[in-house]
């Protein structure tokens, strides 16, 4: 069982695009660049642009969200130097994470007496509700500005933003904002050897971390105790390991989802769904409370992020 992180990993393609692209894991090591920015300033919220117009950024994120943070923050203020308008905003699970994964057990019952695990049915039960995966708002708020300039004006707020496109996996870049702000935020790019060092380490670390919870006596024995109470309530059990039991129901009934062949049908089909998706998510819930109570401050002590591959 993971922690639900969405990080920079994609670099983005479309030179006006207000939105990075977030998928993934990256598995660079974290250098504090934050810089005095990282201070909060009064007014803005964790993905609102405050009167400044710059994002505050969150203290209690990973140093990766911070430098993503840093980034936008960067790319608004070289753009309004330039003459130009860009709003900040930063898409990350971490800023909008919901209590789906039982670590906060009152919080989760509530989540998922509502919404099941938010994924399969809520979306057509609640559309464009914040607290269902997948429906958190993606227009960019920059769009009428953008239509609004000339053809002239547009290709001189693309010339001053850059270009900044993967090929071959390599990373092309031309002069502009995005690439003094990925400098100030990231630093400097790394050889391609430096960041294969730097992933192999992440694994080394990520399979030390896993084999620690799943060799866990007391992980062991209330995984064998949660696996026991799902087959009572007649739920199909696929693994007990400590690191995977956690998010094993949820990830079958989500699962469908994820092959793209999924239709939820009208909105009373999905509401109908939707209840029958509850129960297994409270069955869920209840029958992992011991076990989840005991596997995640251990978690903590052992970060295990899934990238052991």
């Amino acid at each position: 069982m993971t922690p639900l992180f969405k990080m920079r990993s994609a670099l983005p393609v479309a030179a006006v695009a207000g939105v990075l692209a977030l998928a993934g894991c990256s598995s660079q090591a974290d250098k504090n660049s934050a810089g005095p920015e990282a201070a909060p300033s009064a007014g803005a919220s964790a993905t609102t642009a405050g009167k400044d117009g710059l994002l505050t950024v969150p203290q209690d994120a990973s140093e990766e969200t911070k430098k993503e943070y840093v980034y936008k923050n960067a790319i608004a203020a070289c753009m309004r130097a330039k003459g130009f308008t860009y709003t900040p905003r930063v898409e990350s699970a971490e800023t909008t994470r919901l209590p789906i994964d039982g670590q906060d057990y009152a919080a989760t019952k509530e989540y998922r007496g509502k919404y099941g695990f938010g994924v399969a049915y809520a979306p057509a039960v609640y559309p464009n509700d914040p607290n269902v995966t997948g429906e958190q708002d993606d227009t960019n708020p920059d769009q009428a500005y953008l239509d609004s300039l000339s053809p002239a004006q547009k290709q001189a707020y693309e010339k001053a933003m850059g270009e900044w496109r993967v090929e071959d996996g390599k990373k092309l870049e031309s002069p502009g904002c995005r690439k003094k702000a990925d400098l100030k935020a990231y630093g400097p790019e790394k050889s391609q050897a430096e960041l294969r060092r730097e992933a192999d380490e992440a694994r080394a670390e990520d399979r030390a971390a896993q084999q620690a919870l799943d060799g866990d006596p007391q992980l062991v024995s209330l995984a064998q105790d949660f696996a026991s109470c799902l087959r009572d309530e007649g739920i199909t059990v696929t693994t007990t390991q400590p690191t995977s039991i956690g998010d094993m129901v949820k990830f079958q009934v989500n699962n469908p989802v994820a092959s793209g062949d999924w239709d939820r049908g009208d909105k009373e089909t999905a509401r109908a769904k939707l209840a029958q998706e509850i129960g297994i998510a409270l069955k869920d819930l209840e029958c992992g409370k011991k076990f989840r109570a005991a596997y995640f401050p251990k978690l903590a002590k052992n970060p295990f992020t899934g990238v052991a591959g």
